[in-house]
């Protein structure tokens, strides 16, 4: 929304400016204002005497109105702004060195019209480095609006004035503010306070306008000597700058209509030298800068401007600069269209290794690109120079802007090498944005250092369609999994503390320690409080609680049988799938059987990637269930204690990550919950960030882990279901590699040569292995969201398998089917598939999930098995069903599920490849994710801790030590 608040109500002066940058000279200010007129005895000076005598009443009258006027107008234009943005409060920030006289009229002058002030004040003596430090916090700060250096002459510096940023600068003194006013730009309404306060002035004594008129500056300087010369010029007038020690001084004064004093006049200079009937203001002092003057003024005048009434046109002027750079700050807070510089690419044959494809690329500067997508300066937190926190504000800002469309790569089932999905995403958007010049956002997960030094390696897609740079996208990151994993691991550790504590101590030694005594004083701290709520116990006064009280607040009862919270390592460690803890005779005795999962498996990794905000995860995080008392009722994470711990280690890692393509369009990396043991899906908040940021005519590009059959599934059934979002449509992923495995070709192994069925044309292989494509689609159908087949071409794919696989998909009810060579040229190789995309998405969508969540648990896990799966039943351990009966019995039989099954087959079963059918789905055990808020039952003997491969990626992984280069990633 444009808004046109302050044209509305305007008090302008006609200027307005451009770009470029000066270099002023560092001296004295502008803002108060003296005028006096000397008369000579002739009659043509006589009539001009009158009217400067006249002059001087109307401005000593007039600097009044005209400061009401514009009080009362910047007052009118800050209520028509608030009625569209109601917490609206703009606030003027004073950075104030040594005289502080002249606060009140500020305050007041602000007050009245509805703005906020806030004084910084600093000693005289403080250094140059001190006052920029305050400058830079202001800066930052979001909710400051504009700043207002008065420095006085002394501290007044030219690198103080330009650590401003001239989007905040109320006195347009900076050196971009200044080259804006000399260049003219008819763009920028805001005028510098004070020389506006005496052009107003001079125009006022001149009883008429200033066109033709000789204009002395004498003694003026810096930045109002600038401002003053472009100001005066636009009127008409003649400008002339010069100090008061030159030679032809008097014949100047002698030869002018009016003069600017801008300091105090030297002793050597006589006051005789002012000719009588000339105009003179004198603007040697300044209220706005803190300059209140001393010494003998040239000026000793009868007929007089009053000093205060001046002073309150320039301070009426500051204000209404405040309100004016306010309405441009919400117009930047709207959205804007891109302006993005796409980065060229030049494809090599052979295509070299990934890594070296990365390190050939120059990306952009992250800042660079966050401005180029239309993210302000405030809303990232930089990373080093190729990646950066965005926050959460941004949503807020963009509440009211249309949402892009959202496409969902998802994929058939694939070999333990993977067929490309995060490399078609990234080719896909780099194929919209580059290409097609249309606005686009690729949305990943982040990778598990699991899979990167275990058996796939990483997972920045690959060949010509990667994020850069690759080495930091696969190595730690902006360090989310890690906060994830001392959260995880913060909330085992208190589970075993409380247990151990709670056994060793009476009620009473818990209670002292648990509300231990302060100054003499106990008091419950918030989260306490909200337990006693949640036990019924309105009491606020620790001392006042009975001992059936304090027992039920201080024992927790945790049965240890039922604890299901583990701890996780971001690494493929074997060896922790069982262990025991407590074995230290410190912990007296208590042991217990535990094991770890792998870190993207945490609850917690599921909770970041789903929720919707702070207050979301909070809450998430405070109804995590760690286990059961001994009365059976759920033990959470609000019950220990430790949620808001957990919300500390988590407020970086929910802000998305923003990296860059080869192409350097943008990208989120978000979360990264696995597909086959989680819901496999990146973040809920990327997503709608994105959408918010490419525009109503933009796309954003998200993909679910593994097949359609998990990642999709539980991305319409979970991740749909929390977000409220809806995909356009949903790009299905293939290799002709993988097809040839599910029409009986050999088993494909990590890190084992192909064999030669895979490397020669073999259209049966293909053919029959197109059933698993085909029940993929079918699975997509289900959804009713339309479906493009992306075929991911290799190499040794020949025309005909390709032409096969294209004809089959689109036989079996997909939109279309486009070979991509995206791989090999980058986003001009899946241009196809972008206009392919497009089109889909402008088809009727007819979204609906799978189930109704009122169905009993065990019917939807049943209706998953059936329709997606392809099993005739389901067949539940005691475990499960014991399990499940508990999760009914507390409140949780409407979420949804969760499958952890593996990724390689449609089955339960790895082996089993093509489309399996008639089998029934074993569950063997059923757990609860309630913070992330889903049912989790494990089919088969699903692993939540992969193991290391007899060689493992990192076999392959070094550090050059001279270069510092990564080696070995791909």
């Amino acid at each position: 929304m444009r808004l046109w608040a302050l044209r509305r109500f305007p008090w302008r002066l006609p200027l307005r400016a451009a770009s470029p940058r000066l270099e002023p000279k560092p001296s004295s200010r502008s803002g108060s204002v003296v005028a006096r007129s000397w008369l000579r005895p002739d009659s043509a000076s006589f009539q001009r005497g009158v009217c400067s005598a006249a002059g001087g009443r109307a401005a000593q009258q007039g600097s009044n109105g005209a400061a009401r006027e514009i009080i009362e107008s910047s007052r009118k234009a800050l209520n028509f702004l608030q009625k569209e943005h109601p917490a609206l409060k703009p606030t003027l920030s004073v950075v104030q060195v040594g005289d502080y006289l002249g606060q009140e009229m500020i305050r007041n002058t602000a007050e009245e019209i509805g703005l906020n002030t806030v004084h910084i004040c600093l000693p005289p003596d403080c250094t140059e480095m001190e006052v920029i430090n305050e400058i830079m916090k202001l800066n930052e700060n979001p909710k400051i609006h504009g700043i207002l250096l008065r420095l006085g002459k002394v501290s007044s510096t030219s690198k103080i004035v330009n650590a401003v940023k001239p989007e905040k600068d109320v006195n347009r003194a900076t050196d971009f503010s200044l080259a804006r006013l000399v260049h003219g730009n008819i763009q920028d309404w805001v005028v510098p306070p004070s020389a506006g306060a005496v052009i107003w002035i001079l125009e006022k004594l001149a009883c008429t306008s200033l066109d033709g008129k000789k204009v002395l500056l004498l003694g003026v300087q810096g930045p109002l000597e600038i401002s003053l010369q472009c100001l005066l010029r636009r009127k008409g007038a003649v400008t002339i700058s010069c100090p008061w020690e030159m030679k032809q001084l008097q014949t100047l004064l002698h030869d002018t209509d009016m003069v600017v004093v801008g300091s105090t006049k030297p002793k050597e200079i006589p006051v005789t030298w002012m000719n009588p009937d000339i105009i003179t203001v004198d603007c040697s002092h300044d209220i706005l800068w803190g300059q209140n003057g001393s010494g003998e003024h040239p000026i000793r005048s009868n007929s007089h401007t009053p000093t205060e009434a001046i002073h309150q046109l320039a301070v009426a002027i500051c204000m209404q600069n405040l309100i004016k750079l306010t309405e441009r700050w919400i117009e930047n807070q709207q959205y804007k269209t891109w302006n993005l510089r796409c980065l060229k690419l030049q494809p090599l044959s052979p295509v070299p290794s990934d890594i070296e494809i990365s390190r050939a690329q120059s990306p952009k500067g992250i800042d660079v690109l966050a401005r180029e997508i239309g993210l302000l300066t405030d809303e990232i937190e930089i990373y080093g120079q190729t990646k950066a926190k965005v926050r959460l504000s941004l949503l807020e800002r963009l509440k009211d802007q249309p949402d892009g469309k959202l496409v969902l790569v998802a994929g058939i089932t694939p070999t333990p090498l993977g067929e490309g999905k995060s490399t078609v995403t990234i080719g896909l958007v780099q194929a919209l944005t580059a290409h097609l010049k249309v606005n686009s956002f690729a949305c990943l997960r982040q990778p598990s250092q699991g899979p990167t030094f275990g058996v796939k390696g990483g997972a920045a897609g690959g060949g010509y369609a990667q994020v850069i740079p690759m080495e930091e996208f696969n190595l730690h990151l902006t360090g989310d999994i890690h906060a994830i994993t001392a959260a995880n691991n913060l909330l085992a550790a208190a589970i075993d503390a409380r247990i151990l504590h709670e056994n060793t101590q009476s009620d009473k030694a818990l209670y002292n320690r648990l509300v231990p005594l302060f100054h003499g004083e106990r008091k419950f701290s918030a989260i306490q409080l909200a337990r006693l709520k949640r036990l019924g116990i309105t009491k606020m006064d620790p001392t006042t609680l009975t001992e059936d009280e304090i027992s039920r607040f201080v024992r927790l009862d945790i049965d240890t049988s039922t604890i299901t919270w583990r701890r996780v390592v971001d690494t493929n460690d074997r060896f922790l799938r069982k262990i025991t803890v407590g074995q230290a005779s410190t912990e007296k005795g208590f042991s217990r059987q535990t094991q770890f999962d792998i870190a993207v498996a945490s609850e917690i990794m599921a909770i970041l990637a789903l929720t919707s905000g702070l207050s979301d995860m909070r809450e998430r995080l405070g109804k995590i269930v760690v286990a059961n008392n001994k009365q059976g009722q759920p033990v959470t994470a609000e019950d220990l204690g430790i949620t808001g711990a957990l919300s500390v280690l988590m407020k970086d890692a929910i802000k998305p990550t923003l990296m860059q393509t080869l192409e350097g369009t943008p990208v989120f990396v978000h979360a990264g919950p696995f597909a086959n043991i989680a819901h496999g899906n990146s973040s809920v908040l990327a997503d709608k960030i994105a959408l918010k940021l490419v525009g109503k005519e933009g796309y954003v590009v998200t993909e679910a882990g593994f097949g359609a059959d998990i990642g999709m599934e539980k991305f319409f059934n979970i991740k749909c279901r929390t977000s409220g979002l809806i995909p356009s449509v949903v790009v299905l992923v293939a290799t002709v590699r993988a097809l040839k495995m599910h029409g009986g070709g050999p088993n494909v192994t990590a890190g084992a040569p192909l064999k030669k069925e895979y490397t020669e044309e073999n259209l049966k292989l293909v053919s029959d292995g197109c059933n698993n494509l085909k029940k993929q689609i079918e699975i997509a159908q289900h959804f009713g969201v339309p479906v493009v087949v992306a075929l991911n071409v290799f190499r040794t794919d020949s025309p005909a398998e390709v032409d096969l696989v294209c004809k089959i998909a689109k036989e079996s009810g997909a939109s279309d089917a486009v070979p991509c060579n995206h791989w090999s040229d980058g986003g001009r190789g899946a241009v196809d598939l972008a206009q392919a995309v497009m089109r889909a998405a402008s088809q009727p969508n007819h979204f609906r999930y799978l189930y109704d969540l009122e169905l009993p648990i065990t019917e939807k896990i049943r209706i998953i098995a059936q329709k997606i799966y392809g099993a005739q039943d389901i067949e539940l351990s005691s475990v499960s069903q014991s399990q499940i009966n508990r999760y009914s019995q507390q409140g949780f039989g409407n979420l949804p599920i969760c499958m952890a099954k593996t990724h390689l087959s449609l089955s339960h079963m790895p082996d089993w490849k093509g489309v399996p059918t008639g089998f029934i789905l074993p569950i063997s055990d059923v757990r609860a994710s309630i913070g992330a808020g889903f049912i989790y039952p494990l089919v088969g003997t699903m692993s939540t801790m992969p193991g290391l491969p007899t060689r493992p990626c990192f076999y392959d992984i070094d550090l050059d030590p001279e270069t510092e280069e990564v080696k070995g990633l791909f």
